[in-house]
């Protein structure tokens, strides 16, 4: 099966005359050459299910069926590219089914049903990347690894160390589950339209020892990073009230720390602390 068989993704924007909507966060990968080499980065995909969010015209997902992938389950909010799409189907021995659907509102368990470890591929919309990263960080075992393309500046987030002027809140959520790199570098002009800025692709895959209580983590991180030239001491004391120090002693933590300078395993020690306290109280 090789997609360069098909008529060319600009070929069949300029017969339905579609294009990309701004309100949507739409920038179309319309290079299959660029699409393979980041499902490349996805590893092995062979027989297994795999997710995609917003396929728009399908350049991702060509090269997606072309990997022998037992099924692509293409979400799509977006009805304009439903038809398109469809035309995929029968050449790829119907392995493609489309849902039209927000992501943010889908239950990927009903559509995997019983299994496990499902990796998500997707050239994500600008505007919902951060919101479904979190929301699949919280997943449970149906999820599998994530190769998810970002803005720069939000995948830089995702990956950096403390200290980073890139870190906060969503490196932590992130680390405290996954094992996150940039792999490729992409920029605006391969997109159509082309976006003001550069975007990357993250591939994370899940720790053995992932953290599990999120809602916690994501609590205590608000909190830290909220304002994140104070001290914890100061910053913590929104969520935790007159207890900040007395928790952040029981998790190991300086109080005259700042966020910024927090590793991941202490927020996560933090995140447990505080339950521990919400709990008992």
């Amino acid at each position: 099966m090789n997609a360069d068989d098909l008529p060319s993704l600009r070929s069949l924007l300029e017969r339905e005359g579609l294009w990309a909507r701004k309100s949507l966060g739409q920038h179309f990968l319309l290079d299959l050459e660029l699409t393979r080499r980041i499902v490349r980065a996805a590893g092995d995909l062979s027989g297994k299910q795999v997710i995609e969010i917003g396929p728009g015209p399908g350049g991702l997902t060509r090269a997606l069926l072309e990997s022998d992938a037992a099924e692509v389950i293409a979400i799509e909010k977006d009805p304009r590219f439903v038809a398109i799409l469809g035309e995929l189907g029968p050449w790829s021995g119907n392995r493609l089914r489309l849902i039209e659907a927000d992501a943010l509102q889908v239950d990927e368990t009903l559509l995997v049903g019983s299994a496990i470890g499902t990796p998500i591929v997707a050239n994500l919309p600008y505007n919902v990347g951060t919101p479904l990263l979190v929301k699949w960080l919280k997943a449970g075992p149906w999820r599998g690894p994530m190769t998810l393309m970002f803005q720069l500046e939000v995948a830089e987030r995702i990956v950096a160390a403390p200290g980073a002027e890139a870190y906060g809140r969503l490196a932590v959520l992130a680390q405290a589950v996954a094992t996150a790199r940039i792999v490729l570098r992409i920029p605006p002009r391969a997109f159509t339209p082309p976006p003001k800025v550069a975007s990357a692709v993250v591939h994370l895959t899940d720790r053995s020892d992932r953290f599990a209580d999120l809602d916690a983590l994501e609590r205590v991180t608000a909190a830290a990073f909220g304002q994140r030239r104070k001290m914890l001491r100061s910053s913590f004391a929104s969520l935790a009230g007159p207890a900040a120090e007395r928790l952040l002693d029981e998790a190991r933590i300086a109080p005259t720390e700042r966020a910024e300078r927090i590793d991941v395993s202490a927020f996560c020690r933090l995140a447990t602390v505080w339950r521990a306290a919400q709990v008992s109280s």
